[in-house]
């Protein structure tokens, strides 16, 4: 694609004005008045989750000072322990804030999905920059308390769904925002998630506790129960006490560019149109769900649909049939070029995996496709891409996902995905997962944050929190 400058960027007009907020994302920057570092010092960084994703959000933050670590499964903490022995260390976090807050700037919520609201609101309280995990939240009112505490207390955050940080998600908005596949009335995502135990019937039976975890400490806020291995270390996404399953996991990753570049805010209604494996305990192992946006500005109305448990095969138009939807990536080309000895059942099982996720954007002139992290995105039929002229870059670009977290915590300009863009778009993503739990369509009151046809459903919109566990 070339890159040259074309009369297609104002088919949308003035809708450009509202898109693109000052300094590329975000609000305006507060830090700066709150003392926080020049960017040339290192920030004091603490994690709370040093295990599984944590150790690679931490190992992101490399450049800066690891100064204190919380977890309650010191075996599952144990290489990320080893590796900052200066570190403070502890099980609970509430401990470590308190006992470390003079000498901590920013702080790393990698835990299951269940404590990410506390955890951070407890940082946010503290004058801490806070990046947290995807989702953002378990639940809608958890999301909406982060976003208007993050904005009261004036501290930089960011939502761990790094694709936001990619230049394909900004050349996907800026493709959009061109005209160049008309107005999007569709978007088709998909996922091979759950890659973990879903369509779980039946509660687990008591097994004792490792001896390097404290039980209680890992269960927070959620109702005590026995423990047993079939919820941690790691199967916990699949279980609605804990997580938000496939579609919590993956949909702020693969969904990031639609979320940007419609500009979505709320949807209308939300409605599970298929589902296996439903039950009390857990997740289904396979669903499909429909979100409605209204018009937004100059933008038509818009339908997303969700599919996981499935493949680029869930959705295809008859225009695209025997077409890849979703193109292979420079960069994953790269790694494989660097990968010696393949096969080609090697490259067969990696082009598999590319096209495992990823979202297709139904145009009135035509489509658009995105991987997992819009690492990549290609016009289709593919033939356009051929003659293709790129738009002008309207949005900034990003430094790197945790860089750009960094960068804000030391008083910079806003991160891509803190919890005033991170808050709205985890609240319709939780929505669905809302609605996996009822039949029929939820309609949805954004202002009053409620479901207008189903009282059940309001009632699992704010967590339940455990006796000794507040939220602040």
């Amino acid at each position: 694609m070339t890159n040259k400058t074309t009369r297609r960027h104002f088919f949308f007009g003035s809708l450009l004005t509202a898109a693109i907020p000052a300094g590329g994302f975000g609000a305006v920057p507060k830090l700066g008045r709150l003392g926080y570092k020049s960017p040339n010092e290192k920030l004091n960084v603490a994690a709370i989750g040093a295990g599984g994703k944590g150790r690679s959000d931490i190992a992101g933050c490399i450049g800066e000072n690891i100064v204190a670590l919380a977890d309650p499964d010191d075996e599952r903490a144990a290489e990320t322990f080893e590796k900052y022995p200066k570190a403070k260390k502890y099980k609970d976090f509430r401990k470590m804030l308190d006992k470390e807050q003079r000498e901590i700037d920013a702080v790393i919520v990698a835990t299951p999905d269940h404590m990410h609201g506390m955890a951070s609101m407890w940082a946010m309280e503290r004058g801490k920059a806070v990046y947290c995990q995807k989702p953002l939240t378990r639940t809608i009112w958890e999301a909406r308390q982060l976003a208007e505490g993050a904005a009261k207390h004036g501290v930089a955050t960011q939502m761990g769904n790094q694709g936001y940080s990619e230049d394909g998600t900004r050349r996907a908005a800026e493709i959009i925002w061109s005209g160049e596949i008309g107005g999007v009335t569709e978007v088709h995502a998909w996922s091979n998630r759950p890659i973990w135990p879903q369509g779980v019937d039946k509660i687990p039976a008591k097994q004792p506790v490792p001896s390097t975890m404290d039980w209680d400490t890992w269960l927070g806020i959620a109702d005590d129960r026995p423990y047993n291995a079939d919820y941690a270390p790691f199967n916990w996404r699949g279980w609605h006490d804990f997580g938000c399953g496939a579609l919590g996991d993956m949909a702020c990753h693969i969904l990031g560019s639609a979320n940007l570049a419609l500009m979505l805010d709320a949807p209308t209604s939300v409605e599970v149109v298929s589902q296996e494996g439903k039950n009390e305990h857990t997740f289904p192992t396979k669903s499909v769900i429909r979100f409605d946006f209204p018009a937004r500005k100059t933008m038509p109305p818009v339908k997303v649909f969700w599919y996981d448990g499935a493949t680029d095969a869930a959705y295809r138009p008859e225009a695209l049939k025997g077409q890849r939807l979703i193109p292979i990536s420079e960069r994953s080309i790269s790694r494989m070029a660097m990968t010696a000895g393949r096969t080609q059942q090697d490259i067969d099982e990696f082009e598999a995996r590319e096209q495992a996720n990823g979202a297709l954007f139904v145009g009135e002139k035509g489509y658009m496709a995105t991987d997992t992290y819009a690492e990549s995105v290609h016009l289709l039929p593919r033939r356009r891409n051929d003659y293709h002229v790129m738009p002008p870059e309207l949005l900034t670009r990003s430094p790197g996902h945790y860089q750009d977290w960094i960068r804000a915590a030391k008083g910079g300009s806003p991160s891509c995905s803190d919890f005033s863009v991170a808050g709205p778009f985890t609240e319709w993503i939780l929505l669905g997962v809302l609605a996996l739990r009822f039949e029929g369509k939820l309609e949805w009151d954004q202002a009053n944050m409620r479901v207008t046809n189903n009282e059940a459903a309001n009632e699992l919109i704010k967590p339940t929190f455990r006796k000794g566990w507040s939220w602040t």
